[in-house]
């Protein structure tokens, strides 16, 4: 079975494209890891949204927030879309982001 890896970086500051979820599939399981390139802080953040209508609202994960360095984390609930948002410095952060069952 191949696995499929999303991939998604910003550099500089602002957020980077959203990666839209599979909210169709039991268990919903997202493991993601962040890697930085120079300087940024970055927080990792999901959506409620529907993407068919688009995002608007977005909440920070609760432990991979204003970070500095390389991190990994994941959702164990549903999300329909997450992204990176970098908020200081010029390097790049690159999230790799892989859901189970896709």
């Amino acid at each position: 079975m191949t696995m499929k890896v999303q991939t998604v970086s910003k550099t500089g500051t602002g957020s980077s494209p959203a990666l839209v979820m599979n909210t169709n599939i039991s268990p919903f399981n997202v493991g993601f890891g962040v890697i930085v390139t120079g300087t940024v802080t970055y927080t990792v953040q999901h959506t409620f949204d529907d993407p068919a209508v688009g995002f608007t609202t977005w909440f920070s994960h609760p432990t991979i927030a204003a970070k500095t360095d390389n991190q990994d984390g994941n959702y164990a609930f549903p999300v329909t879309g997450v992204k990176v948002l970098v908020t200081a410095g010029a390097g790049t952060a690159t999230m790799n982001l892989l859901q189970a069952g896709i």
